[in-house]
């Protein structure tokens, strides 16, 4: 298994934070990014405060208005390791 790197967890940031962060960094309105994405204002703030589950397909769609990988809304906090063993 020496060909892959092991992931590790760098900070503690749920998806629905990663939605938030890049959101505002890209200075986004919870309606400008709805209207970029077709999810609803009120799902966008369920997702972000936790009270729905992301799900790989939204992921998907709010990766594209984002201009990020999905992964990065999924697996955030994660970073690709190092294999300290090579």
């Amino acid at each position: 298994m020496s060909e892959f790197n092991v992931a590790r967890k760098r900070v503690d940031v749920s998806p629905g934070e990663s939605v938030r962060i890049l959101r505002e960094l890209q200075e986004l309105s919870q309606n400008q990014l709805s209207e970029l994405t077709g999810i609803s204002q009120a799902t966008l703030s369920a997702i972000e405060n936790g009270r729905v589950n992301l799900g790989v397909e939204r992921a998907k769609v709010l990766a594209r208005a984002l201009k990020c990988h999905p992964a990065v809304l999924v697996f955030p906090g994660w970073d690709q390791g190092v294999d300290e063993a090579a």
